[in-house]
């Protein structure tokens, strides 16, 4: 799978450079640890069954120390906000990434 980040750097690398300094501003807030940060981040992705970012989201997650039920249970929820649609596109490929991660 190609990295849509790395095509984002290449066609369009001063809008990346400034989205990359949003990601980092982002990262540097104090409210939330990474975690949970990369956690509410799969909610959101899966919410509008955004499949590409939960492939690389997963294994950040897991880094930092998500566990398999975390990510489950972090895509479960959205079923309160969007029904199945993001249960249904997201949750097979968060467990089978979140699997074959080290």
């Amino acid at each position: 799978m190609m990295n849509p980040l790395d095509i984002f750097q290449k066609e369009a690398p001063e809008v990346a450079t400034a989205f990359d300094g949003l990601i980092e501003a982002l990262k540097s807030t104090s409210g939330l640890d990474p975690k949970t940060k990369q956690l509410v981040y799969i909610g959101i992705k899966a919410s509008v069954g955004d499949t590409t970012a939960i492939h690389y989201h997963v294994p950040m997650a897991k880094k930092l120390g998500a566990t398999r039920e975390e990510i489950r249970d972090t895509i479960l929820i959205t079923l309160t906000v969007c029904g199945l649609k993001g249960v249904a596109s997201c949750l097979p490929t968060a467990l089978e990434v979140y699997d074959k991660t080290e």
